[in-house]
């Protein structure tokens, strides 16, 4: 979900040069396309291009009229001309290459290993149709009241470049695992909390309502939804869920009910293997569980 809208610049902001070259072996295209699909997909992709040059964001109207960016490899509209040490500068801090911060509606991966970072970069780099250069141009944004009061009281501000390396999860461990995906790869907590304007995305634990849904978002029809408590609470939670019926619900999109579980904005994550969904599940029988009933109106 990397998320390019109206841009801020925020004083002595400005983007450091990152002397990396990232090497696009097989492995790590692969990796990245997997990541990509999960991650950048479902705001970038353009159905009528077929390629990943934006379109407008109307499951996003708190924000305003809020328009995702063309990231394919053209050197105008697109992301051709960056370096491969400016994407990686900005998928982490939120600041591009001229200096301009993009606002908190593009999730900056500042948890992230390095590798899987470095993967996202060889897929953007890649020759696959979707990110083929293609001039589409988005509009540009307008917006609303929220962005406008979070910039304004500098709640939404760059995020700090890391200064060591980030390692990859201990594999062996499958709750650890579970919390790196669930946190640090694809932010499952940062929907299902709260709120997004009162996440601690340094610490996500000590986000109000970690995983206990409740956010208010929006389905693409407009109609406004609410993340769902997946915290293993056994009256407002998950916790009647077995570890089957969590990774369907997760994969296929359908609850133990047969109801549809997961809407726009959130889709079924098709691309994780079972071992990876089971190893969220099991880190999810670590959180603390929320009592927190959130109505669903399917």
């Amino acid at each position: 979900m990397l998320y390019m809208f109206r841009n801020v610049q925020f004083q002595n902001t400005r983007q450091k040069k990152i002397d990396i070259k990232v090497d696009a072996t097989p492995e790590r295209i692969a990796q990245g396309q997997k990541l990509a699909t999960m991650l950048c997909r479902s705001c970038h992709y353009n159905e009528t291009t077929d390629e990943f040059t934006g379109r407008e964001l109307t499951e996003a109207p708190q924000f305003g009229k809020i328009y995702s960016a063309n990231i394919t490899h053209d050197s105008i509209v697109g992301i051709g001309n960056w370096s491969d040490g400016d994407l990686i500068y900005f998928i982490r801090t939120g600041i591009r290459p001229d200096g301009q911060y993009v606002p908190p509606y593009m999730p900056k991966l500042i948890h992230i290993s390095d590798e899987d970072l470095n993967s996202i970069i060889a897929f953007l780099r890649s020759d696959n149709g979707w990110v083929k250069a293609n001039t589409a141009h988005m509009p540009a944004s307008q917006p609303g009241f929220i962005t406008k009061f979070l910039v304004t009281i500098n709640a939404a501000k760059p995020f700090e470049f890391p200064t060591h390396v980030i390692p990859g999860p201990d594999t062996t461990n499958k709750a650890e695992l579970g919390k790196y995906i669930a946190l640090y790869q694809l932010e499952c907590y940062s929907c299902h909390s709260q709120s997004f304007a009162k996440n601690n995305y340094y610490e996500p634990a000590k986000s109000p309502g970690f995983f206990g849904g409740g956010n208010e978002m929006y389905g693409l029809d407009g109609n406004k939804i609410y993340s769902l408590n997946i915290t293993m609470d056994k009256n407002t939670g998950i916790g009647n869920w077995s570890e089957a019926d969590f990774i369907k619900a997760l994969k296929s999109g359908i609850v133990p009910n047969e109801q549809p579980a997961l809407r726009q904005p959130m889709q079924p994550y098709a691309n994780l293997t079972d071992e990876e969904a089971s190893a969220i599940y099991a880190y999810l029988k670590t959180v603390p569980a929320v009592n927190n009933k959130v109505e669903r109106k399917f």
